[in-house]
């Protein structure tokens, strides 16, 4: 696949619902209204911690992306030390607010500023997919235990999919030694969709579920919709959130 130019334009939606479970929702996301950059977190914690964590990061991550935009960074150091500035954020509401100090969150951030080119950065276990044709493809790599032990082969993905530690995160906003912002190029052409979800989403649904109205659903928000329910339907265990970008040209 090559980078997209500018000729191409984007269409996007997003949604979050707390779950069938939960009573509070603790994902926050945001939408760059131009489409330049999208933005999912999913916070833990408790004294509504998760849902301060998320908060703090989505805003800190789109203050330093709105200030720095047309700045000379280029996009991995620009997203480096937007993540960095909301994981700062996070560790300073942590002192301010000691019944907070076990929160934290994770982030998955989609921009589109290099001649179109995409760039994501995520931190924890939200991900970002891309559809290409029928083919949906994990474009970022999970910083948990299980993935970790997936990688050198001590388990199977389908044992992975129900461990028990499953949940438990290598790295997220909201440490001291924080060490490792995973920063990559995104390839993509005219009619890929990508997905921003939390694990609310992937936890109650398999990839092919999850490519499913991504492929049948031609509009952004009705397949957002569909991808929410459709987690419910299968237990809605956790807070839900989507976020699909949809690459078409001109």
């Amino acid at each position: 696949m090559s980078p997209i130019t500018q000729s191409m334009k984007r269409s996007f939606a997003g949604k979050t619902d707390t779950g069938l479970v939960r009573s509070v929702n603790q994902d926050s996301y945001y939408i760059d209204p131009d489409g330049r950059f999208f933005i999912v977190a999913d916070g833990m914690g408790g004294h509504a911690g998760g849902q301060e964590a998320s908060r703090i990061a989505t805003g800190a991550i789109q203050s330093y992306l709105l200030e720095h935009w047309e700045g000379p960074e280029d996009s991995p150091l620009l997203l480096s030390q937007a993540l960095l500035i909301a994981n700062q954020a996070i560790l300073t509401d942590q002192l301010e607010h000691p019944e907070r100090a076990d929160m934290g969150t994770t982030a998955v951030v989609l921009i589109f500023r290099d001649e179109g080119r995409p760039w994501c950065a995520n931190i924890g276990d939200s991900r970002l997919y891309r559809l290409h044709g029928s083919h949906l493809d994990q474009i970022t790599e999970d910083q948990t235990w299980v993935a970790q032990a997936v990688k050198r082969k001590a388990l199977t993905p389908d044992q992975a999919r129900s461990h028990p530690w499953r949940h438990v995160l290598s790295q997220c906003l909201g440490r001291d030694d924080l060490q490792e912002i995973d920063i990559l190029p995104v390839d993509v052409k005219p009619g890929d969709r990508l997905l921003l979800c939390s694990d609310g989403l992937t936890e109650e649904l398999s990839d092919p579920l999850i490519a499913s109205p991504l492929k049948s659903i031609r509009a952004c928000e009705g397949a957002a919709t569909a991808l929410i329910e459709a987690a419910k339907d299968k237990g809605g265990r956790d807070n839900i959130t989507v976020v699909i970008v949809t690459i078409d040209l001109k």
